[in-house]
């Protein structure tokens, strides 16, 4: 018997790009427990791309900082699918050609095309969908492991996923007027995937996040898409409006004795 009970279930998943996406990860899980999954892309590029990866599935294009795109997405999604047992939103974007700058120096444009499409785009794609879900679905959003940090490569999208944080508990007061549907996010460590890369500095903050682990290993995109798979089964039927931390213990090391050694010595 399939623990997780999603054989033969429909999931929406938004946000493949390639094959380090989260939501990459997510959807192979998700195909290899026998779900039927359609995916959403921002663009024709990465359809073409993401075809290659999951051929014979249905993706759909959406981008989502467009006005009215979800709306457009809902009318010609349904003209093929009715019912949907899950969401998976993982999609985020912040503009970081310039570089790392001083938070305090944030431009009031890409503070706002960030939050709407790593923010919003949850709001707008639940309210567009919501008489596609079933009475039980699960709707789940990719965040981060703490909002309390100033990691100052990842700057302004830190405010924004805290935004997203709190966007998963509304959603999940709001639906519960009407249905059992459930919102919650993956909280994640910091992983190796393509969006990561473009941070600013990423690179030395994440080996050094590996370090504070507890394992001495930091989270892969694997376990962020087994947790996600779990959100959406109703094995997790209990759990609403919460945020599951996946960061390999790194939240509870600060004060890890190696650690402080080689910062004494260095």
């Amino acid at each position: 018997m399939d623990f997780l009970d999603i054989t033969d279930k429909t999931f929406l998943v938004f946000g493949v790009a390639n094959k380090k996406s989260v939501a990459y990860a997510v959807s192979d899980v998700l195909t290899g427990a026998g779900a039927k999954v359609v995916q959403v892309v921002q663009n024709e590029e990465i359809k073409g791309r993401v075809s290659k990866l999951f051929p014979g599935t249905d993706i759909f294009i959406c981008d989502v900082e467009h006005e009215n795109a979800i709306e457009k997405l809902t009318e010609e999604i349904s003209k093929k699918y009715t019912r949907f047992n899950g969401i998976v939103h993982s999609i985020a974007f912040a503009n970081y050609e310039e570089g790392l700058k001083p938070f305090h120096e944030t431009k009031r444009k890409d503070f706002l095309q960030a939050v709407n499409i790593s923010c919003y785009s949850l709001i707008g794609i639940a309210s567009a969908f919501r008489d596609m879900l079933d009475n039980n679905a699960s709707v789940v959003t990719i965040s981060i492991s703490s909002t309390k940090l100033a990691a100052e490569p990842y700057g302004y999208m830190s405010p924004i996923k805290a935004a997203l944080d709190s966007t998963v508990c509304l959603l999940a007061k709001s639906f519960s007027q009407f249905s059992q549907v459930r919102f919650n996010s993956v909280n994640s460590g910091p992983l190796k995937t393509s969006a990561s890369a473009g941070i600013p500095g990423f690179i030395d903050y994440f080996l050094y996040v590996e370090k504070m682990t507890l394992r001495g290993k930091a989270v892969d995109t694997v376990e962020v898409a087994n947790t996600v798979a779990f959100l959406l089964s109703e094995r997790s039927s209990g759990i609403n409006a919460q945020g599951v931390v996946v960061d390999a213990g790194m939240s509870v090391n600060y004060f890890d004795k190696n650690i402080i050694d080689k910062a004494i010595r260095d």
